[in-house]
């Protein structure tokens, strides 16, 4: 197979380099060169926001399929697609559950009503606006039949680079009494950013196509295995003191920013991002590998780089500020 790669070299776009490397497929890769692509991938430099930014993808090479995990502007969707049409078989656009319409029932799946207000040709917005807008320029293009949008939920692994299972790592490393939100049997939902991209990969193999909810299932893991296998893959004498959900929203934390990956059970938020009908990715091929196997893997990257993870400028920081923990947790000199 030849895939074309835009990005390539951050989180969810690197992990699909990897992959199809590792599958022996020919792989390059389309950015602006900030970062180094993985050896093996062949690089094309151009910005997608530039006038004639795509120059370097015009000289009539072809690809099997194309994976784009853009989050910006729609229509550098749109003049992507559009240059490539005709000359790639299938446009895989990464999306986000974000596009359904908010607040979604439990159990959503792929015909849940999506966010209004989005187009093809549209500047940057909202995030969700821009991520549906995204779909509707791979599918105006490549049509129903030829393009693949990926519905990612949560994505944790190596790479990370929006904070979340790094800032727990982190925290616990430095041990001490940590606040954990509770429940402990809280059911979580993600997808390691290397089991999307199998999954990615083996659509471009049997040419599927559509809209596909890509997250693991509930319950894969739980708050408590995650944090209790961030103490064990660190060696840390962290105390993990579990704090009920009703403590931490009473101290003004806010959920799945100050606290990642955590949301209050029994909630409309929990129920639409941890409860989606993923039995169509798991039809088709959607294997999730065991959460301390992603733990440990993002543990050990974080290690080798240093300690500290990459972080989007386009996202929210994550975590909660110590001393703010010290006064939940009742902390003689919480604000020294």
């Amino acid at each position: 197979m030849r895939l074309l790669v835009l990005g390539g070299t951050e989180f969810v776009g690197r992990a699909v380099v990897e992959a199809a490397l590792g599958r022996g497929w020919e792989v390059t890769v389309f950015n602006r060169g900030h970062r180094q692509a993985p050896p093996g991938a062949r690089s094309l430099r151009g910005d997608r926001t530039a006038p004639e930014g795509l120059a370097a993808l015009a000289d009539g090479t072809e690809w099997d399929a194309v994976v784009d995990t853009w989050s910006a502007a729609p229509r550098a969707v749109r003049d992507t697609a559009r240059l490539l049409r005709g000359r790639v078989g299938r446009y895989v656009y990464v999306s986000s559950c974000s596009v359904y319409e908010w607040p979604r029932r439990a159990d959503h799946a792929e015909d849940t009503a999506v966010v209004t207000g989005a187009a093809a040709d549209a500047e940057q917005t909202e995030y969700a606006q821009d991520k549906r807008g995204g779909e509707l320029a791979a599918v105006e293009s490549f049509g129903p039949d030829g393009s693949v949008l990926v519905r990612a939920g949560q994505i944790l692994g190596p790479y990370e680079n929006v904070g979340r299972l790094p800032w727990w790592l982190n925290r616990i490393a430095r041990g001490g009494p940590v606040l954990a939100p509770g429940p402990r049997d809280l059911a979580l939902q993600y997808v390691d950013a290397r089991d999307l991209a199998e999954w990615t990969l083996g659509a471009v193999e049997r040419g599927l196509s559509g809209p596909y909810n890509l997250v693991g299932p509930t319950g894969h893991t739980t708050m408590g295995e995650l944090l209790d296998t961030c103490r064990r893959v660190t060696g840390s004498d962290a105390e993990l003191r579990w704090t009920a959900p009703e403590s931490v929203l009473a101290a003004g934390i806010e959920p799945w920013t100050q606290l990642p990956v955590w949301l209050p059970p029994d909630s409309e938020l929990y129920d639409c991002v941890y409860r989606m009908d993923i039995s169509r990715a798991l039809a088709t091929g959607l294997v999730c590998r065991p959460a301390e196997e992603t733990v440990a893997d993002t543990w050990r990257w974080l290690q080798e780089i240093g300690g500290v993870a990459p972080a989007r400028e386009d996202r929210p920081a994550v975590g909660l500020d110590p001393v703010v923990e010290a006064r939940v947790l009742g902390l003689a000199g919480a604000g020294s």
